[in-house]
């Protein structure tokens, strides 16, 4: 059985790039580093670095964190966590993803923008997702987010409209909504169309397609809060029906394999690449005939 990984999978720069910064804060400072949240949405790799000394601990926490360390993970707060933390002597480590950052400044501008025509700020993104509560925040949640096509019964299409995206989402489904938004309004002037999903995560759905096409079985290899996750899974699934979508390797099914010659194994931008190799040496050893 030829078994390959997706070179293009594995986490993005803003998911090394958190990573790298808590790895560095443990070694400095030990087991006093707490992160406000799962630093990354795959439970193997919060696992891991638990067992280095990291902390995950949720807001109603830091009124217990006074004088310690809180980690800000890529996806971002909103700015009243900053202020409650200073509130609190909490010294923060912002790990906040510079796609995301920028993100978040966008929101600020077109509210602004919004404000003074009478508009609103509508965002493609998961209600409730770490990344798209930081950017809602940003404005005090004057913002409307839609997930789905049944969604754009929330706009008022009365008003003018400024369309972005949390930063992971589906390309296809944007413009789609982009599109459906223009129909409904009065005119084109009435609609800004920003595409704020980051360029490293978007053109990963065109090459893993073409990778999904090349095996028998694919697997894909993600954490089940991964919304990233969700959205490159439906492209691989597409491309191949004989997809399976797994959170570690002890969901493999021997009959995924049946009369299978070739395996190719991918993942999400929050997927670990130690991951997807723990997955195929499983898969070698298991269900290899």
């Amino acid at each position: 059985m030829h078994i390959e990984i997706d070179h293009n999978s594995g986490f993005c720069f803003g998911v090394v790039r958190a990573i790298t910064k808590a790895e560095s804060a443990l070694q400095e400072l030990g087991s006093e580093v707490y992160s406000l949240g799962d630093i990354v949405h795959n439970r193997m790799e919060v696992q891991r670095l638990e067992g280095l000394g990291l902390h995950t601990v949720t807001h109603a926490d830091m009124p217990s964190l006074a004088g310690r360390d809180l980690f800000i993970r890529a996806h971002g707060e909103p700015p009243a966590t900053f202020r409650r933390a200073e509130e609190l002597g909490i010294r923060v480590i912002d790990a906040t993803c510079p796609v995301v950052a920028q993100l978040q400044r966008k929101v600020v501008a077109a509210y602004e923008r919004m404000q003074q025509v009478g508009g609103q700020v509508v965002l493609l993104g998961k209600r409730g997702h770490a990344e798209v509560v930081g950017l809602t925040g940003q404005v005090d949640d004057r913002v409307v987010v839609v997930e789905c096509e049944s969604d754009l019964e929330l706009i008022d299409f009365s008003r003018p409209i400024f369309f972005l995206s949390q930063t992971t989402q589906s390309v296809a489904l944007f413009w789609h909504l982009a599109e459906m938004m223009k129909q409904r309004l009065r005119g084109d002037d009435m609609l800004v169309v920003d595409d704020t999903i980051c360029c490293r995560v978007s053109n990963r759905e065109k090459a893993l397609a073409e990778f999904a096409r090349r095996f028998d079985v694919v697997i894909f290899v993600c954490g089940k809060k991964s919304s990233n996750g969700k959205v490159l899974y439906d492209v691989c699934s597409k491309a191949n029906p004989r997809s399976h979508n797994i959170e570690e390797e002890s969901e493999l099914q021997s009959e995924w394999f049946a009369g299978c010659t070739s395996v190719g194994i991918c993942g999400a931008t929050s997927t670990p690449a130690w991951l997807m190799q723990r997955v195929a040496r499983a898969i070698k050893e298991n269900f290899d005939e």
